[in-house]
């Protein structure tokens, strides 16, 4: 039984999905808050909730009484992927405390459910690229130091590795943290770039491209990022502390000008176009390198952008009625 967090989310939902194709009984939490459309998340559980092998609860991971409820519930755990958060660069800026109670009171709780549950064997949970904020060395690799965050965000995440290796040292928890870099693709979250970009471009209204276009990213598809967190998680982590941290990333950065002019193609419309400056929180450029998630995790991305935006834009359509 493995316990997905975020299950209403983006990568969440997918990977619930995944899990029960392989034969996996999944318990699925989200607080489904109002960030963005619920109605989205909803759709997402939609395909998950017809399934028998699923359980959903609506739960806050900051809760830590019901959350610490669920080793009574579901003691049979032995998996925990923790992808719940708050997630967003700018929006950071504007709530901070939303950021610290979801992702380090939040990730703390589940950190303390993992210990509380008697069959766990592997912790996978959620970091994310922005933890390599002001590092220009390209790409980025799971060796290099990750101590100048540019925002709020990639602070939260960078605490929840240390609370990771911590919880790893101090109580024996098997621990992964993986990195995921720029992920798109159906179901994708409509504050995200792609969306953004789809939603603007097929209204024939005008998009923002930042630092004057020249923003460089490691888009990753989700059904990539999908199968290397499944892969994360049959691979429990191992030695003294038993905690691991791989990046998830298509090893491949490309500009974001020709990640918009894949989504015209598809759409078969042109975007408008206002260059702007760079944005406080912001990097130009993200790419992963996933040497070691290759060797360790058998890690292999396949999807390409020239495959992955008509995938993305075939969704987008079906979804809007487009």
């Amino acid at each position: 039984m493995i316990l997905v967090t975020g299950a209403a989310g983006f990568i969440g939902s997918q990977v619930a999905r995944a899990l029960l194709a392989r034969g996996d009984m999944v318990v699925g939490v989200d607080n489904l808050n109002d960030y963005y459309d619920v109605a989205l998340k909803k759709a997402r559980l939609g395909p998950l909730t017809s399934d028998k092998a699923f359980v959903f609860r609506a739960l806050d991971i900051s809760d830590r009484d019901n959350i610490l409820k669920l080793t009574r519930e579901f003691p049979g755990i032995t998996g925990i992927i923790h992808l719940a958060a708050q997630p967003g660069v700018r929006y950071s800026l504007v709530n901070p405390y939303a950021y610290v109670q979801a992702n380090v009171m939040g990730h703390l709780v589940m950190l303390e459910l993992a210990r509380a549950l008697p069959a766990l064997r592997h912790f996978v949970y959620a970091s994310s690229s922005s933890v390599y904020g002001s590092n220009t060395k390209l790409p980025f690799s799971v060796d290099d130091p990750v101590e100048q965050p540019n925002s709020l965000y990639a602070a939260t995440k960078r605490a929840d590795e240390l609370f990771g290796h911590t919880y790893a040292h101090l109580y024996g928890i098997p621990s992964t943290g993986l990195r995921f870099f720029t992920v798109y693709g159906p179901w994708g979250r409509p504050d995200m770039a792609p969306m953004i970009f789809a939603r603007a471009i097929n209204a024939g209204e005008p998009i923002r491209v930042f630092n004057h276009g020249e923003m460089w990213r490691d888009f990753t598809y989700i059904d990539d990022i999908v199968d290397g967190v499944l892969r994360a998680l049959d691979r429990p982590a191992s030695g003294f502390p038993p905690h691991k941290i791989y990046n998830l990333g298509n090893h491949k950065s490309e500009k974001l000008t020709d990640f918009i002019a894949a989504i015209e193609q598809a759409l078969q419309k042109k975007a408008i176009i206002q260059l702007e400056p760079m944005q406080p929180g912001d990097v130009a450029a993200t790419y992963a390198d996933i040497e070691a998630s290759r060797r360790d995790l058998g890690f292999a991305p396949v999807t390409a952008m020239s495959d992955g935006i008509p995938k993305f834009i075939a969704w987008y359509k079906d979804y809007h009625g487009v």
